[in-house]
């Protein structure tokens, strides 16, 4: 049942003025990162070869304009310092927020070194590798997995449409936990490849999962949800084309990682395909992909992730950009829809 009625006018607006607050929090901090990461000279090293090992001719070739500029990149930074300040700050219900908090920020940390060797390395993966970023992902999905299950005593998922719970046990859940948060966190970064992509899809959807939050009583959360959408914002603004800086895999990973504690704290997991229908379509255009080529030894898309492939197609960046965002804000509606019928609210 929809539980909007137990809301009071207080909490609706203590959400909005935390929005309010990261945003501006953001644009502070803004100019502050951008001094450092154009003194520094963080460049955004463009990447030489494709995830099977063949050069990246393609990419390159779509992208060549682009990588004349130097732009920087880290600038997830000011999406998680801004996201953590309020939230620590403003100090509202700490018991729903410590979990999505510390995942943005062990998350964010993962990307950063990835960042950190994107900048200072020189092999054309520009990064760290992927077996080594797996595996401290995995570590961040299984200490919050073991957190929610064993210290927040979830044992079951809620089933939409049958208001029945799937029953897994405390292992069962730490497993899906886990396998949640490595989904979304790739899912994110993978992405994140065209100037303000990333940052559009992100705001609808953590602006969908606020609202479902909101429906359910859980004022923590939304208001979470709610400080990200307002670093989002801030961060969106400086990134649409042409972009001023890049999120970098601190900020892809953190939100990424963010936004599955989030649908796993609201008992929505199954919902999350819809609000992320986007970065579902993208990560499943780079595995079909790689399968593609690995198994067949050709691709089926020009260039994977599926942004790329319209790009090649001729589509100018922008034009790609806005008709993913206007398919993640329809996403985002069907999936609040999808939960408000469904039973989980």
């Amino acid at each position: 049942m929809l539980e909007l009625a137990n809301v009071s006018q207080g909490d609706i607006l203590t959400i909005a003025i935390l929005a309010v607050a990261s945003f501006l929090f953001a644009l502070v901090l803004t100019p502050i990162y951008t001094t450092i990461a154009f003194k520094q000279q963080w460049w955004k090293r463009p990447r030489t070869d494709s995830t099977t090992g063949e050069k990246a001719v393609e990419f390159n070739k779509l992208h060549k304009e682009k990588h004349k500029r130097h732009i920087p990149t880290m600038a997830g930074i000011v999406i998680v310092v801004a996201t953590l300040l309020v939230t620590v700050l403003f100090n509202y219900s700490r018991a729903q927020t410590l979990l999505p908090l510390v995942a943005l920020v062990g998350a964010g940390l993962v990307g950063l070194i990835d960042d950190i060797i994107n900048l200072r390395g020189n092999s054309g993966v520009a990064g760290l590798r992927s077996q080594l970023k797996f595996s401290l992902v995995l570590l961040v999905a299984l200490l919050g997995g073991w957190y929610f299950a064993f210290k927040l005593d979830y044992t079951s998922i809620a089933i939409p449409f049958t208001e029945q719970a799937l029953e897994l046990g405390a292992l069962g859940v730490l497993a899906l936990f886990t396998l949640v948060i490595i989904s979304t966190a790739n899912a994110v970064n993978i992405t994140d490849g065209l100037d303000g992509l990333a940052g559009g899809l992100l705001t609808s959807a953590f602006t969908a999962y606020a609202f479902i939050a909101l429906l359910q009583g859980h004022i923590g959360i939304a208001g979470f949800c709610a400080t990200i959408v307002g670093a989002l914002l801030a961060y969106t603004w400086f990134n649409v084309y042409p972009a001023r800086f890049f999120m970098g895999d601190v900020g892809s990973f953190a939100l990424g990682a963010a936004l599955g504690v989030v649908a796993m704290l609201t008992d929505s997991v199954f919902i999350l395909p819809i609000i992320a229908g986007v970065f579902v379509i993208e990560t499943l255009s780079s595995f079909l992909q790689i399968a593609s080529k690995r198994l067949w030894g050709r691709k089926i898309f020009k260039v994977a992730p599926i942004h790329h492939h319209f790009e090649s197609l001729g589509w100018p960046e922008t034009k790609v950009t806005m008709r993913f965002w206007i398919l993640g804000q329809v996403a985002a509606f069907v999936g609040v829809a999808a939960a408000m019928i469904s039973g989980i609210l």
